[in-house]
C-alpha cells in the first residue's frame, strides 16, 4: 500500500513499515506531541531547569537491533507501494 494511506493511520497509533527494509522487525510509529518541565541534560545545558518544552509530534523507526530513533521519510519510501501494518 502506499505511504498516503499509512500516515494518517499512524497517527491515529497504527505501526507500518516496507517489505524492501532489510532489517527485521523494523516499523515506523508515531510519537505524540507533549509538554514537560526541563529537569535532566540534554536540554538542561539548553534551557533553565523547569522550563516548559512544548514536544511537537514526529516519527520514530524501531530498528532491527531493537532501539529506537527518529525517522524521516526518503523518497523511496514516500513513493514506494510495499508499506504494510504491523500488528
Amino acid at each position: 500500500m502506499q505511504f498516503s494511506i499509512i500516515l494518517p493511520c499512524l497517527k491515529a497509533g497504527s505501526r507500518a513499515a516496507r517489505t524492501g527494509w532489510n532489517g527485521k522487525d523494523m516499523f515506523i510509529f508515531l510519537v505524540p506531541g507533549s509538554t514537560f518541565q526541563v529537569n535532566r541534560a540534554p536540554l538542561l545545558g539548553i534551557y533553565q531547569e523547569g522550563t516548559t518544552i512544548e514536544y511537537r509530534p514526529h516519527i520514530d523507526m524501531k530498528t532491527a537491533d531493537g532501539t529506537v530513533v527518529p525517522w524521516v521519510a526518503s523518497q523511496s519510501d514516500i513513493l514506494a507501494d510495499d508499506w504494510y501494518f504491523v500488528t
